[in-house]
């Protein structure tokens, strides 16, 4: 009998969570599958429940949570021969791996998708050594939007992000030092993003050209933030346009490092990352995750 674990962050959506993994159990179980639950309850809890499954040769790994969850799900996929398929049941705030790769937003939906026959081999980057699935920030306004409170993305959902960058204008940018594909960049900045999909913070065209399985990072360097900017780039994020702004500096690359003379941190998935330096390559159709049936 084919093998399935279900790893739940329990904390992710709310009362409900306990009757998505009932229903992930039942369809899981009609399709012909052995199911076993796992809730996490600390960090690193899903790296290491999925490690596990690998080692034991399950067939599928079902990823019940947000973003963060899902990130350290494929830390544990990574490396792993064989590697389990990947299911994706998105209860978080802002779901962008889930929207990249058109899974619904609604539970329910993205359950019914569990039993879908097509796959699709993702891509994933590699950051000093771990794996992250959808975007790596770093500047001052990175370090800001990490502090993005989970209420605000629930009221705001993408906006909650300008309205904690706006706060916080008054941050001096800071110099970054960008290497990428044999060219460097140096300057000041207070955003500099790595994204793998098209979704990043909830703004599904931040990166309209980019594709799950390109084989590229797309990078955005913000080189100015005024109140005035910031609503232009708002803007532009809203209607695909970002990488023809005229304070910013877009380029595509496979392998990239950023350092700073400063202190500066990361957001990784979401996720408070580590601080400059950083490593950034990338990992082509790395993953197996399962999509919706074409229509």
């Amino acid at each position: 009998m084919k093998q399935a674990m279900i790893i739940i962050n329990p904390t992710s959506g709310k009362e409900d969570a306990p009757q998505h993994v009932r229903n992930v159990e039942e369809v899981l179980h009609d399709a012909g599958y052995n199911v076993t639950v796992k809730e996490t309850a600390k960090e690193g809890d899903a790296t290491h429940f999925c490690i596990t499954a690998c080692e034991n040769g399950y067939d599928l790994v079902v990823s019940i949570g947000g973003d963060g969850t899902l990130n350290e799900t494929i830390n544990g996929l990574s490396d792993q021969d064989p590697r389990p398929k990947l299911g994706v049941v998105p209860l978080g705030t802002v779901n962008d791996f889930a929207r990249a790769l058109q899974i619904p937003l609604n539970p329910a939906e993205a359950i019914q998708t569990l039993t879908s026959t097509r796959v699709k081999n993702v891509d994933m980057g590699r950051l000093n050594g771990r794996v992250f699935a959808n975007v790596v920030a770093t500047g001052s306004l990175a370090e800001t939007l990490s502090s993005v409170s989970s209420d605000d993305k629930s009221k705001f959902g993408a906006l909650a992000y300008f309205k904690e960058g706006i706060k916080d204008l008054r941050n001096p940018a800071q110099p970054l030092v960008i290497h990428h594909d044999g060219e460097t960049w140096e300057g000041h900045s207070p955003l500099f993003l790595a994204a793998l999909t098209n979704s990043v913070g909830g703004f599904e065209k931040l990166a309209p050209d980019a594709t799950v399985d390109d084989g590229l990072l797309h990078c955005f360097i913000i080189k100015d933030l005024t109140v005035l900017n910031t609503i232009t780039i708002g803007i532009s994020l809203l209607v695909g346009s970002l990488k023809d702004h005229k304070d910013v500096v877009y380029f595509t690359a496979k392998n990239l490092s950023v350092h700073s003379v400063e202190s500066v941190r990361t957001n990784v998935d979401g996720e408070e990352g580590p601080p400059l330096p950083i490593e950034l390559s990338i990992i082509p159709r790395h993953i197996q995750v399962i999509v919706p049936e074409e229509d």
